[in-house]
């Protein structure tokens, strides 16, 4: 295998790494990015990043299951209870109980929530259209692409190492 050179944090040394562990490397890089952005984005709405996020998920899917957004969310149930709780306190969602199976509760929005959700997509929006401005149309495709490919691949790796009573996200 050939090394990979990248730049130290400081930016003054080089770092040679196998081509995979520079490929993590990045993938951390790009996981801090990601969170500095929707952290500045929450922070813009006055809101917990993480409440976005649950946000941004019951914009795409709908009413959904507490156990399906900690699914969806990769994090423990517990973890996502208290994410809808304090959506919940603040009038964002609503919590209802499953007329057929009294165990399952389903989250909902509520018409403030769908506001924040829209001023939050609004943000992701402005941010998005700067940050890739100058990337193509062929280039977005490829990125995402190879993105895909990269969850599926640590995906599969981790996915048969998660129990379903232990939820929670590998970092």
């Amino acid at each position: 295998m050939t090394s990979t050179e990248r730049r130290a944090p400081s930016g003054s040394t080089t770092i040679t790494e196998e081509p995979a562990v520079a490929l993590i490397t990045a993938l951390q890089s790009l996981s801090r990015a990601q969170r500095e952005a929707a952290a500045r984005i929450a922070h813009e709405l006055s809101w917990p990043r993480s409440g976005v996020a649950v946000l941004h998920l019951l914009t795409t899917c709908g009413p959904t299951s507490l156990t399906d957004v900690a699914a969806h969310l990769r994090v423990d149930l517990s973890v996502a209870s208290r994410q809808v709780s304090t959506l919940a306190d603040g009038g964002y969602v609503v919590r209802t109980v499953d007329a057929d199976d009294r165990r399952v509760r389903t989250v909902e929005l509520t018409e403030a929530g769908r506001q924040l959700a829209a001023e939050a997509a609004q943000q992701y929006t402005a941010l998005i259209d700067r940050a890739f401005a100058a990337w193509s149309t062929d280039d977005l495709v490829e990125a995402t692409r190879t993105v895909n490919r990269l969850v599926d691949s640590i995906s599969a790796d981790t996915a048969h190492r998660r129990s379903p009573q232990n939820q929670q996200e590998y970092v």
